[in-house]
């Protein structure tokens, strides 16, 4: 059985599932295999790991209401404009 192999625009798209450690074997599998033939991508999937590391990560709980309203705000204007 031939497994597709992932594209860059599907990697993109699965990488905070992939750091998240929350892929199906399978495709995390495609994901890893794609990185060791894409050097494009395993930059990519470097530098937003470099970012998380960097800046931490927020709770929804530590956050004042009115900062959190803006964030869903501005992710659903931004899922909108997609």
């Amino acid at each position: 059985m031939s497994t597709v192999m992932l594209s860059c625009q599907e990697l993109v798209e699965l990488v905070t599932d992939y750091l998240e450690d929350v892929l199906p074997p399978e495709e995390r599998a495609r994901f890893e295999h794609h990185l060791e033939s894409c050097g494009g991508c395993a930059n990519y999937v470097e530098q937003i790991r470099i970012t998380i590391a960097l800046t931490g990560r927020v709770h929804v709980d530590e956050l004042e209401p009115a900062t959190r309203e803006a964030i869903v705000d501005a992710f659903r204007e931004w899922s909108h404009a997609g």
